[in-house]
This record gives structure tokens, sequence and C-alpha cells, in this order.
């Protein structure tokens, strides 16, 4: 199982990336593969504040839909455009062209209080 090392990890399965004050986020390589083949990914929270745990969007696989939970509390600064018309990034690419959304970080706690690489393939049996 793919997990880079210097992405930081939720229980819900999201990965995040942080670059200075900004977050990318998205699924896990675990998640997506749980999943199965992704057909549709549904954000609209586009430049609204989401709050640590609270839905930011969903993703549709071939046989269910799955909440997507923001890691961080801030604001959504840009949706993956790519995957309106890619969904299968999600599949082919989870940690590159398959983020999510790009966010700011609003506490940067927060971003501490995520799993490491090593704690996160503990919980998933990597």
């Amino acid at each position: 199982m793919n997990l880079p090392s210097e992405l930081k990890y939720t229980k819900e399965h999201e990965w995040v990336r942080v670059e200075g004050d900004v977050a990318y986020v998205g699924i896990t390589d675990f998640a997506q593969k749980e999943l199965g083949d992704i057909v549709y990914v549904d954000i609209d929270s586009a430049d609204k504040d989401v709050a640590k745990d609270e839905v930011f969007g969903t993703v549709e696989a071939v046989k269910t839909v799955s909440d997507l939970f923001s890691p961080l509390s801030g604001t959504v600064l840009e949706v993956n455009s790519k995957l309106g018309d890619s969904p299968e990034l999600v599949n082919s690419d989870p940690y590159g062209d398959g983020w999510m959304i790009k966010m700011s970080v609003g506490n940067a706690a927060e971003v501490d209080a995520l799993l490491s690489a090593e704690a996160y393939g503990e919980l998933v049996g990597a």
C-alpha cells in the first residue's frame, strides 16, 4: 500500500499535504481501493469555511457513496476541477492529480494532531 511519509492522515482515510498555510486534501490509497472504481466526485464547498470533521463533499463509487470529511478547519480555496471530467484520477493517482480540495490552514495545532504515515498504516493494517 502506498503511504507517502511526507503526508498526514486521518482515521476517516483522508490525507493532507501542507504547503505553508495551505493544505491539499484527498482520500488515501487504502480508501480508494476499498471504495472501488470512483465514478463521481461531488464537492460544493468552494469558498466556504469548514470545520474539522465537517463533510465537505462526497465521492461515489460503483456500489456506494461516501462522505468526505475535512481533516482541518479552514476555508476551501479550490476544488480540483480535473475530477469533474476524470473522477478516475482518485483511483489512478490518489496522492497526485487525484487531490480533492485545497484549503487554508485555520489552526496549525490541528495539523500536528493528524496521524503519521506509520500510525495510519497501523490503523489500516498495512
